[in-house]
């Protein structure tokens, strides 16, 4: 685990609330197989054109890590459920996983080329998300690229997730906190689900930048 202490936080709870559900989420959605072919696709392109060492930051059961891991590329998930990574350990033994908070990241300054938040966010306090924006500024290279999957509704508004509180957000939202913390979207998509896909809530994603001369 990081330095920063998971106790007695917002943080513990959402932990807490996946730890109690994990066997469930994996059974319905812990397989690449059982994602939309749309975001399957987004990710492949997004890892093929990113170089240096990816992140899969709030890597779940690491499926993603997994498919971000193709063609032998060096990726971490991290995570901070500790079912989770259990079962991210066993299905994927030859990969590596952390406990760690996206707010405390323990890879050092420029070390990583993308990082991939896939619905990572979703549970963190709107007041806390430019921390966590910056903390994946400060591990980016200079150029580097970070993939953000989100829901999409009135930004910052709570909503009742089925495993704890989360918060909707729009692109322009967080294009502008992502100018804040040194970035430049890139990429921007918005769609409506389809029958069968694991959330019924519109889905939003960014592609961002990490400009060079920033930080």
């Amino acid at each position: 685990m990081s330095g920063h202490d998971l106790r007695d936080s917002a943080e513990a709870r959402v932990a807490a609330a996946y730890d109690s559900r994990a066997a469930e989420y994996v059974e319905i959605g812990g397989r690449i197989e059982q994602m939309d072919d749309r975001d399957v696709e987004l990710i492949r392109r997004w890892r093929d054109e990113t170089p240096g060492m990816l992140l899969d930051a709030g890597c779940g059961p690491g499926h993603w890590t997994r498919f971000l891991s193709g063609s032998g590329r060096d990726v971490i998930g991290v995570d901070i459920s500790a079912e989770f990574l259990r079962t991210a350990g066993e299905n994927h033994p030859a990969l590596r996983f952390e406990q760690e908070s996206l707010a405390a990241l323990s890879a050092v300054d420029g070390s990583v080329g993308g990082i991939l938040a896939w619905y990572s966010l979703i549970h963190t306090d709107p007041a806390e998300a430019p921390a966590v924006l910056a903390e994946f500024a400060r591990v980016l290279v200079p150029g580097g690229s970070l993939l953000l999957g989100f829901f999409v509704g009135e930004p910052r508004e709570p909503f009742s997730h089925a495993v704890t509180t989360a918060y909707f957000w729009s692109a322009d939202a967080l294009d502008a906190l992502l100018a804040d913390a040194g970035f430049e979207v890139t990429f921007a998509e918005q769609r409506e689900r389809e029958p069968g896909e694991m959330s019924v809530r519109p889905h939003g994603a960014l592609i961002a930048r990490r400009v060079p001369w920033a930080g």
